[in-house]
């Protein structure tokens, strides 16, 4: 475990190449090898985050929640997108069947308690794959959300744990116009109006000019699944 003045030290070389995602991805793997991990849900943006990790080592470790509840269109695009860009060590984290089978035996728990839901099939089976993990790798964007409006590129967390946000400060016609550029291929529905992609029963497609994630949890006061909340924060997004 390293120390504080070490954690500050790969912090400070962190930010010095934050401004260049490859560059960034490369000097986080070297630092600190298997004990980072990229998270991605394979949503409507991912590609170009998952591009870069490609360019930067097609080796590193990507997790990606399969909560059972997913759009059959992401796990077929989950398959492809890795298979395209030569992602070699894409791990699938499942939630424990004994807990969904407890908690969950209907499947039906999204419909009247969306949080408890989230904390099943996301949360709890990313907080025991994290412990393996100094660092992780997320796509999230502050135009994203107002939860994610003051966040940085490199963040360390309450519980200790850093986060690396390749992309935070890009826009969403940024990361359009280089998936464009590079030939990545979208999402399939993000065609259908799904600018935000999480499980079916929870995602619906947005209007014009309302925000990406507005078809996330629609109508309920709700806005984050509570992956990227430090335990220790008292809720805080981080």
């Amino acid at each position: 475990m390293a120390t504080v003045f070490e954690r500050d030290d790969q912090l400070r070389a962190l930010e010095a190449v934050q401004d260049n995602p490859v560059a960034l991805l490369r000097a986080a793997q070297a630092q600190f090898g298997e004990r980072l991990a990229v998270l991605s849900s394979f949503g409507a943006e991912s590609a170009l985050l998952l591009a870069l990790v490609a360019e930067a080592d097609p080796s590193m470790r990507v997790l990606f929640l399969n909560t059972g509840r997913h759009f059959p269109e992401t796990l077929t695009y989950r398959r492809d997108l890795a298979a395209f860009l030569g992602l070699k060590n894409v791990v699938d984290l499942d939630p424990d069947p004994e807990r969904v089978a407890q908690n969950d035996p209907t499947g039906e728990l999204w419909a009247f308690d969306p949080d408890a839901c989230c904390a099943l099939r996301k949360v709890e089976p990313l907080r025991l794959a994290s412990l393996a993990y100094d660092v992780m790798v997320t796509g999230r964007k502050r135009g994203q959300a107002s939860t994610r409006s003051q966040m940085d590129v490199v963040e360390r967390r309450d519980d200790g744990q850093i986060r690396i946000n390749p992309l935070a400060y890009w826009s969403a016609e940024q990361i359009q116009d280089e998936m464009a550029r590079r030939g990545l291929p979208p999402h399939p529905l993000v065609r259908e109006g799904y600018l935000s992609i999480g499980c079916a029963p929870c995602t619906t497609p947005v209007g014009g000019g309302e925000d990406a994630r507005g078809g996330r949890w629609a109508g309920l006061n709700k806005t984050e699944c509570g992956i990227h909340v430090s335990q220790s924060s008292g809720g805080q997004n981080t």
